[in-house]
Order: C-alpha cells, then sequence, then structure tokens
C-alpha cells in the first residue's frame, strides 16, 4: 500500500508544480525549478527579494535527488523516506495543497455520469529508537465503496479540470466523505496491526537501558540533580518510546468516468 516508488513520486511533484524534469534514470532525478518552486524549497529569500527589487527575474536553481542508494559517484542531495527534504516536501503538499475538488476531462456527446472518489494521501510515522515514514495514497468510490490503492499514480494518468465537461453530470455520494474516510483509517489500521512490531520491542529494550543508565549515573544524587534526571527521564521517555502517528497530507474528490 505504501507508495514504494520514491523517484516516480518526486517526478510526478515536480511535473505537477510545472518544473521541468531535465533527465531521470538510475534513481537520478535532475529537475530545473520554477522560481514558485525555488521559494518554496531552496530557501533563498534575499536573493529573491534583491532580484525583485533590481527587477530581474532571477534564476531558479536546478535540483538533483537521488533515491538510488547505490548511486555513490554522482553529486547530488541524497533522499528516502524520513529524509529532511522529503519531510520539507510532504509539508509543501500539506500547507499549501490540502485539499481539491476535480473533475476528469471526457470527451463525449452522449450524458456521462461521473463518479466521487474520495482520494486520501497519508503519511505513516513510526517513531522511536529509528524514525520510519511511509506514505499512502488510497481512493475510495463514494457509490459502491470500491477502494482503489497507489491512487495517485492512478490519477497522474488521467486529465482533471476544475470544471465539468460538457454532457457530463455528477452522482450525488451515496458514502458520506467523512464515513468514507473513516473507511479509509480502518484499512490504514489494519495494515499497522499486520506490521511487524520488532521495533517496538527494540525501542522499549533502548529506553530501559538508557533509564539504568540514567538512575546509576545519578545515584547518591542530591534534590537538585533529581530534578535535573527527572527531565532527563521525560526527554528519553519522548524519544524512545514507541508511537506511531498517522497524518493526512492532501485529498480530494475526484469524479471520474466510470468504466
Amino acid at each position: 500500500m505504501a507508495i514504494s516508488n520514491l523517484n516516480t513520486f518526486l517526478q510526478e511533484y515536480f511535473s505537477a508544480h510545472h518544473c521541468e524534469i531535465l533527465s531521470n534514470h538510475d534513481g537520478i532525478l535532475q529537475i530545473q525549478l520554477n522560481e514558485k518552486m525555488d521559494r518554496a524549497l531552496m530557501n533563498r529569500p534575499f536573493y529573491w527579494h534583491y532580484t525583485k527589487k533590481m527587477g530581474r527575474d532571477g534564476d531558479p536553481m536546478q535540483l538533483t535527488l537521488i533515491t538510488n542508494q547505490e548511486q555513490t559517484d554522482v553529486k547530488g542531495e541524497r533522499i528516502h523516506f524520513g529524509s529532511p527534504r522529503l519531510q520539507q516536501i510532504l509539508r509543501h503538499l500539506r500547507d499549501n495543497e490540502r485539499f481539491t475538488r476535480l473533475f476528469q476531462v471526457v470527451n463525449t456527446n452522449n450524458n456521462t455520469a461521473l463518479h466521487p472518489w474520495l482520494v486520501v494521501n497519508m503519511k505513516l510515522s513510526y517513531i522511536g529508537k529509528h524514525n520510519k515514514d511511509e506514505v499512502f495514497s488510497i481512493g475510495l468510490n463514494l457509490i459502491n465503496g470500491m477502494m482503489k490503492i497507489d491512487m495517485m499514480e492512478f490519477l497522474q494518468q488521467q486529465d482533471f479540470q476544475m470544471q465539468i465537461s460538457d454532457y457530463c453530470y455528477t452522482i450525488t455520494p451515496l458514502i458520506k466523505p467523512i464515513s468514507g474516510y473513516k473507511r479509509i483509517l480502518t484499512v490504514i489500521n489494519q495494515y499497522i496491526n499486520d506490521q511487524d512490531h520488532k521495533w517496538a520491542k527494540d525501542s522499549l529494550e533502548a529506553l530501559q537501558n538508557e533509564i539504568e543508565l540514567l538512575k546509576h549515573f545519578y545515584e547518591d544524587s542530591s534534590e537538585e540533580e533529581r530534578e535535573q534526571m527527572d527531565k532527563e527521564l521525560a526527554d528519553l521517555k519522548e524519544r524512545y518510546h514507541p508511537k506511531i502517528r498517522v497524518s493526512v497530507i492532501n485529498g480530494g474528490i475526484f469524479y471520474m468516468e466510470q468504466k
């Protein structure tokens, strides 16, 4: 269910934001950013302020992202689930393009019904001794309850617009979006339950070892030192105690022809 092909996800992300893909092969993705995406990702506010003040257009940067970790001789930025760059991209999606409503482009002269699909892109974060993220894209047909995984990869193969095509009409959902979202959460929870959670046991063991070392260090300590120990204990528990967080990146209602 997770988006396993990070390279494809990144290519679709930058293409959707109108950036030129200069090359994409062997897990090496080279992108020519436009001004909007340079501002969003490259942290150059003073550069853009200066160029605009001087009346210039500015030069957006190129970005080389390496998803194939076996590529050791290539200059670029290594990106993987959990890396700061990917977290930045996911935050950008969450903050700027969280919800949408789009209609599939249908060229027809006949009355054509469009089914509503609830599409949710989610991030599953495993937090403990070692952190790990997974990204999911799930679609639910709000008429018949059909569920589809890797939904964004499917949507990228279709054309959408903000207005409904001529001769098309929408079908009123039989499943309310909130109920559909709960169905998707049920699938996510089942996925979590089916995983091997050895990582959580390892985190708890590491936490216990750290606690014992800390208590040994503060043995026979003063009251003031014990207050410091309590703070460090709280920090240890926050850092090592295993937890799983499910967060919505973005989503929307997509009206599509039923085939």
